[in-house]
């Protein structure tokens, strides 16, 4: 049972969830009188083009035999999947998310292109950083800026995900999938380019 519960968390909180949850977060949080026509666009163009697009993409890149697990379990494997989901992101923010529509979402993709780059630079230094926590960090650090920028108050939500960050690099560890100096590079990765966007827009 405890086995089944760690390896939950990674399955769960795949990284490939996180945008969604973001841009989820924000029109949940926001003050802004937004339309609700123009909500629902940006939700399903975000889960197509973040979630569903990806997910094909794994099917096709497995069938040609690129990669063999969901998880991308070597840089090797690493490499094209990164490449591609930095195209997707670069596409969210020419076509979804205008800075100047949207400027906190406009930073939040901003932030993941970064992130993205970056552990796809690491992959082809054969240095496999945990994109689970690269998300997650990401993710995390978006809602502090956005609890700030909004004035909400979201300490449960923080506390939640805190302990799910917590839970999902305990999942790696006990995956195999990752060491510490992985995850915490991961972390690192996920949180500073969301912390440098901050400036930009809160």
């Amino acid at each position: 049972m405890k086995n089944f519960i760690l390896k939950s968390f990674s399955y769960i909180f795949h990284p490939v969830f996180m945008p969604l949850l973001g841009v989820a977060f924000y029109f949940s949080k926001s003050p802004r009188d937004i339309p609700i026509e123009i909500i629902w666009a940006k939700l399903v163009s975000t889960s197509i083009l973040t979630f569903l697009l990806p997910i094909l993409l794994y099917f096709l890149l497995k069938n040609i035999g690129r990669v063999q697990s969901i998880f991308l379990k070597t840089t090797q494997e690493r490499i094209i999947p990164l490449l591609i989901n930095s195209i997707i992101v670069f596409l969210m923010l020419r076509k979804v998310f205008s800075a100047y529509e949207f400027v906190e979402l406009y930073g939040f993709f901003t932030g993941i292109l970064i992130s993205n780059l970056a552990c796809l630079i690491l992959a082809l230094l054969k240095f496999k950083a945990s994109i689970h926590m690269i998300a997650l960090g990401g993710v995390f650090m978006f809602f502090i800026a956005l609890s700030i920028h909004f004035s909400k108050d979201i300490n449960g939500t923080l506390a939640l995900l805190s302990i799910v960050t917590g839970a999902t690099a305990t999942s790696r560890l006990h995956m195999g999938a990752h060491n510490v100096k992985e995850l915490v590079i991961g972390l690192f990765i996920g949180v500073l380019p969301q912390l440098i966007m901050v400036n930009y827009w809160l």
